[in-house]
């Protein structure tokens, strides 16, 4: 009933507007007789005369003013979020919660967030930062980012930056007196400071490889942390040697406050990805964040 009554007001409010049925018809892609027996059947369930008709002209009778004046003012404002709608259709809009480990959120994912999101004010974005590598559709995120070879097949993933490197480094107060490690297996004689993993509770063994020759070393020292800053600030400090990504550490590395070692057995691997569920193409507010991250290197 509800939804007759609002099709049967439109179409007076449309009459009364054109002062014509003829436009009116028109405008609303019906035919005359069935605009003018709408209108008719309004009329009879208002039990008064809303529109006086003649043959040359339309016009509201005292009561279809006032009723115009009531409803017009609505039929316009619905009319109006309609329209803003559909200036919206494909418009980037939304909430986004994105999942990123310690290391690629400030370096990769906020730069791009810093580029786009003044020019799409309807977009709005979480990032949790987490190690642990997340289901994102268990945990409703609407993507991840994390290292390519570590990436569900069943995922859509973009790559959005080069490769990687990993760099075992020190300060060079460390090694003072010290012999530099040459093979990964001499670090069992160092100071190292390890990582504790956060999904089994583990430290990191530091992986290597060379010449097709992958190694793990399990490292030993006084440190353990659960995030690369306090890794970094413990061996800027001289207590020992980290193990980091190489970008992480590489104006330390320039400027000399912190020394490389084992670089020989540091290959790169597959750079980060955005990953997100597969599907035909994402929605508008990601793919601006897709096309932003992208990586053309």
């Amino acid at each position: 009933m509800l939804r007759e009554s609002l099709n049967d007001l439109s179409a007076f409010v449309a009459v009364a507007r054109e002062r014509s049925f003829t436009r009116a018809a028109a405008q609303l892609g019906v035919s005359q007789p069935a605009l003018s027996q709408t209108v008719r059947g309004l009329e009879a369930r208002l039990g008064v005369r809303l529109l006086a008709r003649t043959t040359r002209s339309v016009s509201p009778t005292e009561a279809g003013e006032r009723l115009l004046r009531a409803v017009g003012p609505r039929f316009e404002e619905i009319e109006a979020g309609l329209a803003s709608l559909a200036e919206m259709r494909g418009k980037p809009a939304g909430n986004l919660r994105i999942t990123a480990d310690e290391h690629a959120a400030p370096t990769l994912l906020w730069p791009a967030l810093r580029r786009v999101l003044p020019d799409h004010p309807d977009i709005k974005v979480e990032v949790v930062v987490s190690s642990v590598l997340t289901d994102i559709v268990a945990e409703r995120f609407d993507a991840g980012v994390r290292w390519g070879g570590i990436v569900a097949k069943d995922m859509t993933a973009v790559r959005i930056g080069p490769d990687m490197r990993m760099a075992a480094v020190a300060a060079p107060s460390y090694f003072a007196g010290r012999a530099r490690p040459r093979r990964p297996e001499d670090l069992t004689a160092h100071a190292c400071i390890n990582l504790r993993l956060p999904t089994h509770g583990g430290l990191y063994a530091w992986e290597f490889e060379k010449d097709g020759r992958e190694l793990k070393v399990w490292v030993g020292g006084q440190l353990v942390f659960n995030t690369e800053a306090l890794l970094l600030r413990a061996a800027l400090d001289g207590f020992g040697i980290a193990y980091l990504f190489e970008d992480g550490v590489r104006t330390h590395l320039e400027a000399g406050t912190l020394v490389r070692v084992l670089e020989d057995w540091c290959d790169p691997f597959p750079g980060y990805h955005l990953y997100f569920p597969s599907r035909r193409e994402p929605e508008p507010a990601l793919a601006v964040l897709v096309e932003a991250l992208r990586y053309r290197g």
